[in-house]
């Protein structure tokens, strides 16, 4: 007689037990809205006819939309210009407390640190009423030193925005710098220092390239955030209202579309198209740094 064959091993779910709940919670709050933003983009609600499908047409009019690249345009200026200037300023920090050379270095990394801690909406009011050139810091030195300082004029608008940001967001990439310098195996510092090698050129054989990864981290990041620029504008347009349009970027213009304009499937392809070009530069930053990482 044949061998009765064996019994296939009954399959193991226990592993779905751990990951089912985190599944569930992703695919609720993850994949489902992006679906549904996904099929409210096919859609246009007209006049005659109420909901009906119209396929691309959207996304063929967002990239025509001249007020949604004027957005796109200030938001890549401001990303070409503030990431740079904030993620040096977080490198030095970085390397200055690593460098062990600072007094009560604990409570220079708590300063840097802190205005990260601080509630977006609630530094934006605060820097609002430091720029105010009809009240608070802005219009008191204006009438000290009879000079006419106007942080929310269009030419100074992205730098005031750039300057909170960086205020904000200093402290967060300074610790993730931090972090990345203090896994450099100290035999290495001590095999530096066998070698005669001080200073500058620990900094460039030792350091810099330690933080490669986390600059690369740093940088998506900062892109995505630069792309998202939301509250700051949002929260300063009742003080720069001839400034900050309904368009001053996409994710403004996104927000006014849908919830001014009522405008809900236009809305959604607006923040589609920008998600894709966002994700497209990340990805391209990301396989860029690993190439180099690798080089």
């Amino acid at each position: 007689m044949p061998p009765h064959p064996s019994r296939r091993p009954r399959r193991d779910w226990r592993g779905w037990q751990f990951t089912g709940p985190f599944a569930a919670v992703f695919v609720f709050v993850f994949i489902a809205p992006l679906a549904y933003a996904l099929w409210l983009s096919l859609f246009q609600n007209r006049l005659v006819g109420g909901n009906a499908f119209v396929g691309l047409e959207n996304y063929r009019t967002a990239l025509t939309d001249p007020q949604f690249w004027d957005g796109f345009l200030r938001v890549s200026l401001f990303l070409l210009v503030q990431v740079p200037i904030m993620l040096a300023l977080a490198l030095v920090a970085a390397l200055a407390i690593d460098g062990a050379r600072l007094y009560a270095t604990g409570l220079f990394r708590l300063v840097i640190f802190l205005p990260y801690a601080v509630p977006a909406v609630v530094a934006v009011l605060m820097w609002g009423f430091i720029y105010g050139d009809h009240f608070g810091l802005t219009a008191d030195l204006n009438e000290l030193l009879g000079t006419d300082l106007r942080p929310f004029a269009p030419d100074w608008m992205l730098a005031s925005l750039g300057n909170i940001v960086t205020w904000e967001y200093v402290g967060y990439n300074m610790l993730i710098f931090y972090s990345a310098l203090k896994t450099v195996p100290f035999e290495l510092y001590e095999a530096a220092e066998i070698d005669g090698a001080r200073g500058a050129q620990v900094l460039k054989a030792i350091k810099l390239p330690a933080v490669r990864g986390a600059v690369v981290i740093a940088t998506i990041f900062s892109i995505i955030g630069s792309f998202q620029l939301f509250n700051e504008p949002n929260v300063l347009k009742p003080l720069a209202n001839n400034v900050v349009n309904s368009y001053f970027t996409p994710n403004m213009y996104a927000y006014n579309l849908s919830f001014a304009g009522q405008q809900y499937n236009y809305s959604a392809t607006i923040a589609i198209v920008m998600g894709v070009i966002t994700a497209a530069i990340a990805y391209a930053v990301q396989l860029r740094g690993t190439r180099r990482e690798d080089r």
